[in-house]
């Protein structure tokens, strides 16, 4: 019988394709390696899924041979394939799109092997996969080598001692410390005590600096008993292969009868300032003291310098940091780096969810509450529910950390599926919880400043803050200068001509403009400032930006009104009502390459007296000077269309208070809001986590949402409405007649028009399916994923979003 392959290709389809293995490949192919393949007159570079000696469920003479090998050690772990293919059989997702989410740029020295063996003439289509390779430079390590005592002087004993306290550094690294580096390294190699190795730098920002090695600190006793629960569920793992393979590939030994399964998957519940992340560097150290590697999540905007400096200084540069700044050069090197065993721990955001790390033995999920972990574009996946999957299939530990979680992790711990571990106090001894007072707008006014939004109390706590010599942080999470922009006269509201929303007025910036000094030129401590530029009108979902029209374009009156504050304007006026103070802004628009760590410095260095932002604010940082904090306008995010709606608002306030009061200082956090009675605000004001998680369950489980439910919505979009319409009809239609929508096991919801109801230019429609249990929801998504594929208008796209978390 023949040898076939089943290959994933990078189309979107759900099935793999065979082919033929010819016998000079037949030792060589093997599962989770790239292929060269044949597909419709292109060559294509495809994952080997299967190899077996079978017949052919079609003609013979129709299956065509693989036309190469790319890789002689296969790109994915096996351990790492299994996972990739059950994520997309849960998700409904083309194999060959989730596979091109772990693959590594393919790297100029195989491209060159493929040409000469002839193999890249025709149509070649390496669709996303970058070629990468270039230049080189120098590392050296210590050996375990000890050199006889007294045979080493100057500057070669320091360098010795440099890389024995810090792990392996570039030798251009140790020329800035050392002239004579490179003299001493060859003398030293010479001895045996250092290796000096070649390859391509990663020129990630984040290994820029080098950082000093740390002390661990010491434990209060809530984190000693999370860190030692922890460090008993690795003890439990059996021994690492060292091949890559895991028990849940491998097999591993049956567990003695009678004896109780440690847990292996953890929620740590811990205040804001609590010391998750010292839990965390706990537990990667024990991981790694059994030989096995690790895997740390945060989200995106969460993962900066400052985070990894941490780990760096913990556990050196040997690391690999995942997140999408990264070059493909840069991207592959950290790849490389963890599929050849020679670094142990990736740290990044949601894409590190893919990283090859040998011999997985934990994962770590921070702030695991974080929307930003759902994927919302190609493959919708949700690296949270996902890092538990791939823990429990590799035999791993899993913790997802958290001073406010998810209402789904919750019902995972009631359900027995997460075991608990509690932080209750902060880590400091000398810090406590901000005290949190509410502003309700409707007794009180605008303070000095004249705006609505910057009530009294909030602009005398600023004095107050500003004259204690101390840092504030004021939150509102809206970018720009006005939200909107309306007619005065008729009231028509500028919107986006691609989509049903309303454009937002950018007043422009001009980067580090400041004022003057009396000699001309630029102060180098003086506040940034603001200069208006024109301004834009942007939308802030298709990204169109246009000029501001001098006149209404429904009745022609001038009479434009800036309708709204957001974070530029709040930046301005409180600019203007303090002159004294240093005032900067983080959103997305100053966010961009290094610029908002550059902020972060500043305000850590008390360069900056108040920090207006969004969100980004609000993320992990530690600013030990900051004891107030405003949040502007509660309100807004509590009133979208989203069931979600008042957990992410809990959150975010919980998040964003934790900022304040880090230190010995205490801090105090003022939320200004119109709705007072509002369960989020007043648990978030009682810094009652518990007490909102407990209503918001109950709630929902009246109503039937998640976690009581599962939900998949199925997303419907056209050029055309009527195409649309029709199509999120007869979707609703089969889903409905379906036996799981017969039985009633399934309920459909809709058609409906989304919220959004035109984006980029496309109308959007969606049915919602609701099920109790996930086996008659994916029974459901299983029969209408073929009317998906051959029934319906091909000028429709649709989508299916399994556990849906952007309802918008």
């Amino acid at each position: 019988m023949p040898l076939l392959a089943d290959v994933a290709v990078p189309v979107p389809l759900s099935q793999a394709f065979t082919y033929e293995v010819p016998a000079a490949l037949a030792a060589e192919v093997r599962p989770g390696a790239r292929v060269l393949c044949e597909f419709h007159r292109r060559k294509l570079l495809g994952v080997v899924l299967a190899v077996s000696e079978r017949s052919a469920a079609i003609d013979p003479s129709k299956i065509k041979p693989l036309a190469a090998l790319v890789d002689a050690r296969p790109a994915l772990p096996a351990e790492l394939l299994a996972f990739l293919q059950e994520l997309a059989a849960y998700y409904f997702a083309p194999i060959g799109e989730v596979l091109r989410l772990a693959l590594p740029a393919i790297e100029r020295e195989q491209v060159r092997a493929l040409k000469a063996q002839g193999e890249l003439g025709g149509v070649l289509d390496l669709g996303r996969a970058k070629q990468v390779g270039g230049r080189k430079v120098a590392y050296a390590s210590a050996t375990d080598v000890v050199e006889e005592p007294g045979t080493l002087r100057g500057q070669a004993a320091a360098v010795l001692a440099l890389l024995r306290a810090n792990g392996e550094q570039p030798v251009a690294r140790i020329e800035e410390r050392f002239g004579n580096a490179r003299s001493a390294l060859k003398k030293l190699a010479e001895r045996n005590l250092v290796t000096l190795d070649e390859r391509e730098p990663p020129r990630d920002p984040f290994f820029r600096r080098a950082e000093e090695r740390d002390v661990p600190p010491e434990l209060n006793a809530a984190q000693a008993e999370a860190a030692a629960r922890i460090d008993a569920a690795l003890a439990a793992l059996p021994a690492p292969s060292g091949g890559g393979e895991h028990p849940a590939i491998a097999g591993q030994e049956p567990r003695p009868a009678g004896q109780e399964p440690r847990p292996s998957a953890f929620l740590l519940f811990g205040v804001t300032g609590s010391g998750k992340t010292e839990v965390y560097l706990r537990a990667i150290k024990s991981c790694l003291d059994r030989g096995r590697g690790a895997l740390v999540m945060v989200p995106e905007i969460a993962l900066t310098p400052q985070l990894v400096a941490r780990f760096r200084a913990r556990f050196g540069d040997e690391l690999a940091v995942l997140h999408s700044g990264l070059s493909d050069a840069d991207r592959h090197a950290m790849w490389a780096s963890l599929h050849v065993g020679k670094v142990r721990v990736a740290i990044g955001a949601r894409s590190a969810l893919f990283a090859p790390v040998p011999d997985l033995g934990l994962i770590l999920v921070d702030e695991e509450h974080d929307g930003s972990f759902k994927q919302e574009e190609g493959v919708r996946y949700h690296a949270r529910d996902m890092a538990l999957l791939r823990a429990h299939r590799a035999g791993a530990v899993c913790v997802l950390g958290s001073a406010t979680p998810s209402i789904e992790s919750v019902a995972l711990v009631r359900r027995g599926k997460l075991a608990e571990l509690r932080l209750p106090d902060r880590a400091h001894r000398e810090a406590s919880l901000p005290e949190v007072s509410l502003v309700d707008l409707r007794r009180f006014g605008a303070g000095p400043s004249g705006d609505p939004l910057i009530s009294l109390p909030l602009h005398r706590a600023l004095e107050k803050t500003l004259a204690a010599k101390e840092q504030a942080i004021l939150f509102l999470n809206r970018r720009g200068f006005a939200p909107s922009v309306v007619c005065g006269s008729c009231g028509t509201l500028t919107t986006c001509d691609a989509c049903s929303v309303a454009l937002t007025y950018h007043r422009g910036r001009r980067r580090d403009a400041r004022p003057p000094s009396p000699g001309g030129a630029l102060a180098p401590d003086a506040p940034l400032d603001e200069r208006p530029e024109g301004g834009r009108l942007r939308c802030h979902y298709c990204d169109y930006a246009g000029p501001l029209p001098d006149r209404c374009s429904s009745c022609g009156a001038r009479n434009l009104l800036l309708e709204g504050l957001g974070t530029e304007r709040l930046e301005a006026t409180i600019a203007g009502s303090f002159p004294e103070a240093r005032v900067a802004r983080l959103d997305r628009d100053v966010a961009g390459k290094d610029r908002s760590q550059a902020i972060l410095a500043k305000m850590r260095e008390g360069k900056i007296d108040i920090l207006v932002g969004t969100q980004m604010v609000t993320k992990g940082h530690d600013l030990p000077n900051v004891t107030l904090v405003g949040v502007v306008n509660a309100d807004a995010a509590l009133g979208l269309p989203d069931f979600r709606a008042s957990e992410r608002g809990f959150q975010l306030l919980v998040q964003v208070a934790g900022r304040a009061g880090r230190r010995d200082r205490p801090g105090r956090v003022l939320i200004q809001t119109r709705n007072p009675e509002h369960p989020a605000i007043a648990f978030a004001a009682a810094h009652d986590v518990p007490g909102f998680l407990e209503r918001e369950i109950r709630d929902r489980e009246e109503v039937g949402y998640p976690p009581a439910t599962r939900l998949a919505l199925l997303r419907i979009d056209a050029v055309d409405e009527g195409v649309g319409r029709g199509a999120a009809a007869k979707l609703a239609a089969h889903a409905r007649t379906c036996p799981e929508g017969v039985a009633r096991r399934v309920e459909v919801l809709g058609p409906s028009a989304a919220p959004i109801a035109r984006l980029r230019g496309r109308y959007r429609f969606r049915v919602l399916l609701r099920a109790r249990d996930r086996g008659p929801l994916r029974g459901a998504l299983a029969a209408l994923s073929g009317l998906i594929r051959d029934g319906l208008d091909r000028n429709a796209r649709v989508i299916i979003d399994v556990d849906p978390v952007a309802m918008l």
